[in-house]
């Protein structure tokens, strides 16, 4: 198993979380020197705050553990491609490497819809890594929207 696949499992344990609590299952890791560093899946529905994102909370989790806003030496691993407002906050952080699972092509910002550090003339660029155990990243979100449509179902039925 290479380190980024020991990483996007990590990613996968969160996104599992989020299924279990009726949420998108989205994790998401900070790594710094080969330590994970914060841990976060999504929690919009908990919060009800359209922004609680896994990227977002992970990010937030690790600028509090560093003390520092800019998180230079540190790669994100996410489970799904970033949105729009991921990518933006991934840029204003300064993370230095991005690594994802599935892609995302409603609403992916790095590299499905758009590709945000290679098409924008931004003050942060950054590498990113795709299809890290894309297989088990896309399967848990298919079984998840698979159980959310049979629910919805079910429900129209009664």
């Amino acid at each position: 198993m290479t380190e980024d696949e020991r990483f996007m499992r990590a990613a996968l344990r969160e996104a599992e979380k989020a299924a279990t609590q009726d949420e998108v299952p989205v994790g998401a890791v900070v790594v710094k020197e080969g330590k994970i560093i914060a841990r976060a899946h999504n929690q919009k529905e908990k919060h009800n705050c359209a922004i609680d994102h896994a990227e977002i909370l992970a990010i937030r989790k690790a600028t509090k553990k560093l003390s520092n806003w800019w998180l230079e030496g540190c790669t994100l691993y996410v489970t799904l491609e970033p949105c729009v407002m991921c990518a933006g906050a991934i840029v204003n952080s300064r993370l230095d490497r991005v690594v994802y699972g599935a892609k995302d092509p409603r609403f992916g910002f790095l590299g499905s819809l758009a590709d945000l550090p290679k098409e924008y003339p931004l003050n942060h660029s950054f590498p990113c890594d795709t299809g890290v155990l894309e297989e088990d990243c896309s399967r848990i979100l298919t079984e998840f929207f698979r159980k959310k449509r049979l629910e919805k179902q079910n429900i129209k039925k009664i």
